[in-house]
């Protein structure tokens, strides 16, 4: 494994973990030339996933995209990046036991905030008002009244 600091291609694993599904390893590692920590995932490649979007257009699931997503909603909330990827591990898990490789992007959008919902209201409102058009008050305190 090289070394996101310096480059050096020899570290050693500090600490490996299972994810409770098994579907990710989380390793903990030090680079043997600098020293210094850092964290690697490694999952299994599985079958590819594809999404069918709102305009029916079907292009390649991008892990990369929920994360964005769900990293916008938790801006500037007390949410360690572990729940946050544990968050985005479970959904793709999830989606990836479907017995189906095509999903809508309903489903996904739906999963995301059903998660968000039980991690923190602050940020399933955030996403919920951009996944589902918000234009206005009303729509946020239809919202809000939703998960009080």
């Amino acid at each position: 494994m090289r070394c996101p600091y310096c480059g050096f291609n020899e570290t050693k694993v500090l600490d490996s973990r299972e994810s409770e599904d098994s579907d990710v390893t989380r390793r903990r590692r030090e680079c043997e030339k600098c020293s210094k920590r850092f964290t690697t995932y490694e999952r299994v490649e599985m079958l590819d996933l594809r999404v069918i979007k709102k305009n029916g257009n079907i292009e390649g699931f991008d892990r990369g995209k929920i994360l964005k997503g769900v990293l916008k909603a938790c801006e500037k909330r007390p949410i360690k990046m572990e729940k946050i990827e544990k968050l985005v591990d479970d959904i793709e898990s999830e989606l990836r036991k479907n017995e189906t490789t095509e999903i809508p992007s309903k489903v996904i959008g739906e999963l995301v905030m059903e998660k968000l919902k039980k991690l923190d209201k602050v940020a399933y409102v955030r996403f919920a008002s951009v996944y589902k058009e918000f234009t206005d008050l009303k729509s946020f305190e239809t919202e809000l009244k939703k998960i009080k």
